[in-house]
């Protein structure tokens, strides 16, 4: 004998049943992951000693304290980490503005009014207040594609915030090793002018005793002339890079000069940091790679939503209220509540609108995907070519420091030997030239194995850790704010 089920069996089995159902009605989307291709190994030399960890803040194994304030104080006031910030901002907000569309809605209602009701025969005030909620059942998961979609891209956005971070740091880095080695090249010139200028003055006296032509004296003079320029360019070009990093970083220029006097420069590590030898493990640490990475799975999740929005839309509503009546000294109250309208609205004819917006959705979901792609393959060519760059200035680092103290004991002896008028000023001024070309060159080469450095740095994403799942990245807080993270400084210089 069959039996009819209860009212409250079939809602159980309809609670159960239209979960399964909704999911699966959900519009198909592409694939959220694509594959790029990576080598298996690095086609360039790895440095031999360091640590990985070491990479996150390398400049404090660079021995110098000043980098380190430098770079923080660059950070605080950037104007691209603040508008990442700003962008990490918006992402979140947009997260919460998808995430609502999946819940239901409740607003309020209030009203009075007051005038002549005729069955009451006299003045009557009448007033209402109800509850009115709706919800869109998310019936084709259109809804929960653009949640998706804002989840990823909030993700992305905080990868972009570290690569700002990052970019400041190597930016910082290279501008102040640059002015220390301009700094370096200026004592150079200024120790070349000052022996130019001995050099002519002893030619001078030596002129004057009939011992010297007339023509070498004027070498000797044009040699200190083309000295003195030499060392004024080099001024100039520290005054310029100076003036750089101020603006970098908003500190004190005065200040900033004292400090660097009263601290030379370390020489530079043989072993800052190390890299994986996996290059996939490198591009994941790549914040621009994790950025283009989610920007691919938020437009597959748009061409879903996009999808949906041809489909069929359900919204559900219902109300409670109360609602009075007071004339004559009485009242009459009373209390309302509605279930409905039910609500189904079907895309009949929009003259191709809905379609063109899925056709871009999808274009841009293709566009996403070579971005990826692209950016893995310049992630890969950016790290090797800082490998190389570094190996390149190791293998060069003993012959050029060789040959600078080599051409400077040659120049050491052969002034000697002018001197005592064994040599002359053409083979004293070929001799110096040279002992200052290779001195130069080996200052230089120090200032590109730094630069190297910071360019392995950024290349290999700067030590940043990727969040294990969007989600993840998404319950992060927030980053202090640019004004929030100057104000700490700002009451340590009013105490100092």
């Amino acid at each position: 004998m069959n039996t009819i089920p209860s009212h409250r069996t079939a809602r159980a089995l309809l609670a159960i049943t239209l979960p399964l159902w909704l999911a699966a009605c959900a519009v198909p989307s592409p694939a959220a992951r694509v594959e790029a291709p990576t080598p298996a190994g690095w086609q360039a030399p790895l440095p031999h000693h360091g640590s990985v960890a070491d990479i996150a803040r390398w400049w404090e194994r660079a021995g110098d304290p000043l980098l380190a304030e430098l770079i923080a104080a660059a950070q605080d006031i950037s104007p691209s980490v603040a508008q990442a910030r700003g962008r990490l901002a918006q992402a979140r907000a947009s997260r919460v503005s998808a995430r609502a569309a999946l819940l239901p809605s409740l607003d309020g209602q209030a009203s009075a009014s007051r005038g002549v009701n005729e069955q009451v025969g006299g003045l009557a005030t009448t007033g209402q207040a109800a509850l009115q909620a709706s919800w869109e059942v998310d019936l084709f998961g259109g809804n929960a594609a653009a949640n998706e979609a804002a989840l990823q891209r909030l993700a992305g956005a905080q990868a972009q915030w570290h690569e700002a971070r990052v970019s400041v740091a190597a930016e910082v880095a290279n501008q102040y090793s640059s002015w220390r080695q301009c700094l370096a090249l200026a004592e150079v010139a200024a120790s070349d002018a000052a022996s130019r200028s001995q050099t002519a003055r002893l030619s001078g006296q030596s002129e004057q005793a009939g011992f010297t032509a007339p023509a070498t004296l004027a070498l000797a003079q044009a040699s200190e002339a083309e000295g003195r320029v030499r060392a004024e360019q080099q001024r100039m070009a520290c005054e310029i890079d100076l003036k750089t990093l101020v603006a970098l970083t908003g500190t004190d220029e005065s200040a900033l000069r004292t400090r660097a006097a009263a601290a030379p420069p370390a020489p530079v590590p043989d072993a800052l940091f190390a890299i994986d030898a996996l290059p996939a493990r490198v591009l994941a640490q790549r914040p621009d790679v994790y950025a283009a990475e989610r920007e691919v799975a938020a437009t597959s999740a748009d061409v879903g939503s996009a999808r949906a929005q041809r489909l069929p839309r359900l919204t559900l509503s219902g109300s409670v209220g109360r609602g009075w009546v007071r004339t004559g000294g009485a009242t009459l109250d009373s209390n309302t509540w509605s279930i409905g309208p039910v609500g189904l609205s079907l895309p009949i004819f929009d003259a191709g609108r809905r379609a063109a917006q899925v056709d871009s959705a999808e274009a841009q979901y293709d566009a996403a995907v070579q971005q990826y792609r692209g950016t893995v393959r310049q992630a890969v060519s950016e790290v090797e070519q800082a490998l190389v760059r570094l190996a390149s200035t190791a293998a060069r680092s003993t012959d050029a420091q060789r040959a600078a103290e080599g051409y400077r004991t040659s120049f050491t002896a052969t002034e000697a030997r002018w001197r005592g008028g064994l040599a002359s000023l053409v083979e004293l001024e070929d001799s110096r030239r040279t002992a200052l070309a290779s001195e130069s060159a080996l200052i230089n080469l120090r200032q590109e194995r730094m630069a190297a450095w910071i360019g392995l740095y950024r290349a290999a994403g700067g030590g940043w850790e990727a969040e294990a799942t969007p989600q993840a990245a998404a319950a992060a807080p927030m980053p202090p704010s640019t004004a929030a993270a100057a104000a700490p400084a700002a009451s340590a210089s009013t105490a100092r």
